[in-house]
């Protein structure tokens, strides 16, 4: 039964690493929550390494600006783990082909195109329109505020072509202050419900979590799964990946499932067992808020 607690310090003793969700948990969108900063840089002053774990479609070195940005401490967090990064990686290994159909806004274009240094041999990869494509590569919509559903007519193209869409962030929405918008999952869900391939490496699926310990491995850390604590606000992404990698979590109820679980300082324990039971999920520990 997921036991709710009142802040990180009472149970953060347990383990030697965290995987942390950005969005949600440690800023807004916008800004950084003091609380949740404050909670992360105490527990690395103990002697724990914090890994931020986030299905931003960006490379890390561009989200490490954008936290900086917020207001994020830079002794809150030990590395950067981004989706995008794991994404890239396989684009660049041909996962999706040279000639790609990309979905997202135009710096995430500029950006993702970028092979990792650290990639042996990649591919040479090109943007073109989806008739002429061998793949798509969708870091979001093209317009975050706009249904997805617009894209039905160039994803049935894509489909009758049996293109496959690599999805550089399997988040379904996010919350940007107070203004909710559209992810690259909600992308890749359309498309797989029309029948096509999605190809997902952010959470909940496995690469990401293989390149958080590589990172942990660079940094000459080799934790087992039970000295981990995954934290995140999306039950689907964070705490259902942390469930596949046998990882424990501290849901954060006041993230995207604020209403259902009633949170306003935390969450009601009524209206949070009752939404666990619908998502058939099972979180350690919930939390309204990091702190």
């Amino acid at each position: 039964m997921t036991q709710i607690i009142t802040s990180l310090d009472q149970i953060s003793d347990q383990y030697d690493v965290l995987l942390v969700d950005l969005w949600g948990c440690v800023h807004n969108g916008v800004k950084a929550f003091p609380a949740a900063c404050d909670a992360l840089v105490a527990y690395r002053k103990r002697g724990g390494t914090v890994v931020l774990l986030t299905n931003s479609p960006r490379p890390r070195g561009a989200v490490e600006t954008q936290i900086e940005g917020f207001g994020v401490p830079r002794d809150a967090w030990d590395v950067i783990t981004t989706s995008g990064d794991s994404a890239r990686a396989a684009a660049f290994d041909g996962a999706v082909g040279e000639k790609v159909y990309f979905i997202g806004l135009p710096e995430e274009e500029d950006v993702f195109l970028q092979p990792l240094k650290i990639q042996d041999n990649p591919i040479d990869i090109t943007t073109v329109p989806v008739d002429e494509a061998e793949g798509i590569v969708c870091t979001g919509p093209f317009d975050p505020l706009a249904d997805p559903a617009d894209l039905r007519p160039q994803l049935l193209l894509a489909k009758t072509r049996g293109l496959k869409l690599l999805c550089a962030n399997p988040d379904i929405v996010v919350d940007r202050g107070e203004r909710r918008e559209w992810c690259a999952g909600a992308v890749a869900q359309l498309y797989s419900e029309m029948g096509g391939e999605s190809l997902y490496f952010g959470k909940p699926h496995p690469p990401i979590y293989d390149l958080a310990r590589r990172r942990l491995t660079a940094l000459g850390k080799s934790v087992a799964p039970e000295s981990m604590l995954a934290i995140g606000d999306g039950i689907a992404t964070d705490i259902r990946g942390a469930m596949g990698e046998e990882i424990d979590s501290l849901f954060i109820t006041g993230g995207l499932a604020a209403g259902e679980t009633k949170t306003i300082e935390q969450p009601d324990p009524q209206a949070l067992t009752a939404y666990l039971n619908g998502e058939q999920a099972a979180p350690t520990y919930a939390i309204g808020f990091l702190r």
